[in-house]
């Protein structure tokens, strides 16, 4: 699957703009505010329904306008895929699928399978296991068909089950949530659990290459200590430090994933540029699995390409994004700094003031 067509209107800074990408390397070039990153927000809108800047709508609509229209066509093995995504300031969504209208932004994950780089990236290691989670679970996700599902009836299940933590006085009560909720837990982390084991091979091949001088492992924990009690034990024995919190302390909604140093946590070991670097190797292993395991096609976004990245590692990325054999769009400020680093199949779009022309 790769992003073909491009037609952008009263997006952010981009009043209007009709594009045709390259299947491989797409370089956005600007100055700062000038709209490229804007561009990366509009194909991330088209992947995933929403912006990675923000999640206020009105936000993302130009000023003075009611709505913004994105349309697009995907190839999806030799067949084009037309969609299209309308989004007004009162809160209205109408997105066309093949030209049938669609009732969730969800579906659009189906079609165009993204993984976004951006300078706040090294978040994903540094910040809470919230970022890992979802860094695990889209990948879950395109490997597991009845993944979503179950995940979606579990967060159904938990704000249940809170509030209901709220009223009850015995863990009695609570016994109908949780029934369902510990079932569908081993399934959840068995899901998990096996697509991790994966993925492995590929992280520590991308990190060996990305950061030779550090050995460094990796495990995923489900949410509770599976080899000392069952979900239901720790549901049972934590109900009052439940109740008393409000909310539900074991379970799925608290699985992670682990990345160590020597015992020590990577982002107490790493600097910021070096964890960039481990969230590059982690995104790209993901990418390649999902073209080797599950013939789709991963489009990589990177925003601000260059940034704490020295000369040789721009270039062992470079060497991974034209070996992954990915659609890739990189913003840049200045196209000369990496255009040396991508081969002849690539289109240069410069942006300025929202308007955007092809080299």
């Amino acid at each position: 699957m790769s992003l073909a067509k491009l037609a952008i209107h009263q997006f952010r800074n981009i009043n209007s703009a009709e594009l045709n990408f390259n299947r491989k390397i797409n370089l956005i070039v600007g100055a700062n505010g000038s709209g490229k990153t804007s561009l990366l927000e509009a194909i991330h809108f088209l992947g995933l329904g929403r912006s990675f800047r923000t999640h206020l709508t009105n936000r993302v609509i130009a000023h003075d306008h009611k709505e913004f229209i994105l349309y697009s066509e995907f190839n999806n093995e030799g067949m084009s895929v037309p969609v299209g995504l309308q989004k007004s300031k009162t809160g209205d969504t109408l997105l066309k699928i093949n030209g049938s209208h669609a009732k969730k932004l969800a579906a659009l994950t189906q079609y165009l399978p993204l993984q976004l780089i951006t300078p706040e990236s090294y978040a994903l290691l540094s910040g809470s296991p919230k970022n890992r989670r979802a860094f695990l679970d889209w990948g879950v996700f395109y490997h597991e068909p009845l993944f979503y599902n179950n995940w979606a009836r579990i967060k159904r299940l938990l704000k249940q089950r809170n509030a209901a933590l709220k009223q009850c006085k015995t863990y009695n009560e609570l016994q109908v949530w949780d029934n369902e909720l510990c079932l569908l837990s081993d399934e959840i982390s068995r899901q998990r659990q096996a697509y991790f084991d994966l993925l492995i091979p590929l992280i520590n091949q991308t990190i060996a290459d990305f950061l030779p001088d550090f050995s460094i492992t990796s495990q995923f924990f489900c949410g509770w200590d599976k080899n000392n009690k069952s979900l239901q034990d720790y549901l049972t024995a934590n109900f009052n430090r439940d109740k008393q919190l409000g909310y539900t302390t074991a379970g799925p909604q608290k699985a992670d994933i682990r990345f160590k140093i020597n015992g020590l946590p990577v982002n107490d070991v790493l600097s910021r540029g070096q964890l960039k670097l481990l969230v590059y190797a982690l995104r790209l292993a993901q990418g390649l699995f999902l073209n080797s395991f599950n013939n789709k096609q991963c489009v990589f976004l990177i925003d601000d390409f260059s940034s704490e990245l020295d000369q040789n590692r721009q270039q062992i990325l470079a060497k991974h994004i034209s070996n992954s054999d990915a659609q890739v769009f990189i913003s840049v400020i200045e196209k000369n700094d990496i255009e040396t680093l991508f081969g002849q199949e690539r289109t240069v779009f410069h942006v300025e003031h929202g308007k955007i022309t092809v080299e």
